[in-house]
């Protein structure tokens, strides 16, 4: 494959690649080494759809550029930001040792600066992962802009520890790896996104509260206070990858979700275990989580099965013939306060009328309001490299085109 590389009557090399976000069923929480990025525990998360959620970088360099830029969502940022420049120097460290120090005529000048766009589908603010999507497209779209090709998880990892989940769609399990430097503290793919095709995802987006304490300063407190957190990662964790995996082998919804639903209350549990605490779930996340073991039990066996990340937003998994229902039993349990038309967004939801015994059991009194809206997915394929030279977030001047 020729890389994007530097042709000599070509001024400037461009790339541009889509990547998903992904939600953890068993989570990471928790740094051995802050520099490197390397996780006291292994995780394992499902890449969402990039249809419903992705982030696009464009990724170009010029001898024209005077100094290396980066623009989020069309306002200049950071760029001299530790972590982008960690991937950076990576990227271009591998690209250097690839070319083994001789540098080819045709592949683009290392000592080019860069110039980076990059933009989301989804409102950065509502707390869906943003951190994974953006280090894992950014990492894709240097990798592709130096003609790389080789194992890049190791690198998307240094931007942001779950962006290396990101690297690959379906079902994705960062290894823990034992090394000090973190060679082998890298993602693997468990099931690509095929493998399980009636698998749906719900996004309950809570109304915007911003989270209290972040997850970078969170998850150290935690490691430096939290006993719990400790018996987690050494004895918990372990047992619950191995048998997330197999769950999600033999498409078992039943042992998948309990076992999803048991991990995110006990990363929350470890969360309350630090000192101060952290709490991370307002009251309509509590409420969501009752919700769905009513529901639940109505129903006699798991048919929906919750897990929260470091933020209110509850992330719910069920299988297609279920969406319809419990949609109908979220809509009637925090009634839209505005936008019944845009409560439902994402993948189509069929509409469904609820048993009067199922209200009965199921529904409490309505909390107005609460859930901002529903955002429909499904497992999803990892980055995507964007061939039409239209959708480059950045014009022929490497600079971001004016978005109309």
């Amino acid at each position: 494959v020729r890389p994007a590389a530097m042709a000599a009557e070509r001024a400037l090399a461009m790339a541009t690649c889509t990547a998903p976000v992904n939600i953890a069923v068993i989570k990471y929480w928790g740094k051995r080494d802050t520099d490197l990025i390397l996780p006291i525990n292994s995780s394992l998360s499902v890449t969402l759809h990039q249809d419903q959620l992705k982030t696009t970088t464009t990724a170009a360099a010029s001898r024209d550029f005077t100094e290396d830029q980066l623009w989020l969502n069309g306002k200049e940022a950071d760029v001299g930001h530790p972590r982008v420049q960690a991937c950076l120097r990576e990227v271009r460290r591998l690209a250097r040792k690839r070319r083994g120090g001789g540098e080819d005529a045709a592949a683009l000048s290392l000592s080019y600066k860069i110039h980076i766009a990059s933009e989301n589908n989804f409102p950065t603010a509502a707390g869906l992962a943003s951190s994974a999507a953006g280090y894992a497209c950014l990492v894709s779209a240097l990798a592709r802009l130096y003609g790389l090709e080789e194992e890049l998880s190791e690198v998307a990892r240094r931007g942001s520890g779950s962006a290396c989940r990101s690297m690959f769609g379906g079902f994705v399990q960062w290894q823990r790896g034992e090394r000090p430097d973190g060679s082998d503290s890298l993602a693997l793919q468990v099931a690509p996104e095929t493998h399980w095709p009636e698998l749906r995802v719900l996004v309950l987006v809570v109304s915007g509260e911003k989270k209290p304490v972040g997850s970078t300063a969170g998850m150290q407190t935690s490691v430096e206070t939290s006993p719990l957190l400790k018996h987690r990662a050494e004895v918990v964790v372990p047992e619950r990858l191995a048998q997330m995996m197999q769950h999600i082998r033999e498409r078992d919804f039943e042992g998948f979700g309990q076992l999803a639903m048991r991990d995110s209350n006990q990363f929350h549990a470890t969360c309350l275990d630090t000192f101060p605490p952290i709490f991370y779930l307002p009251d309509v996340s509590r409420h969501i989580i009752a919700l769905a073991h009513r529901y639940n039990a109505h129903h006699g066996h798991t048919k929906v099965a919750y897990t929260f990340d470091a933020g209110p937003n509850a992330v719910i998994f069920a299988l297609a013939d279920t969406v319809a229902e419990f949609v109908e039993v979220v809509r009637r349990s925090f009634p839209p306060a505005t936008n019944g038309d845009q409560f439902v967004r994402g993948l189509p939801v069929g509409s469904a009328a609820l048993p009067p015994e199922l209200e009965a059991a199921v529904l409490t009194e309505p909390v107005p309001g609460a859930v901002q809206y529903i955002l429909h997915t499904k497992p999803g394929p990892g980055p995507q490299l964007v061939d039409d030279p239209s959708q480059h977030l950045l014009g022929p001047d490497g600079l971001p085109r004016s978005r109309a």
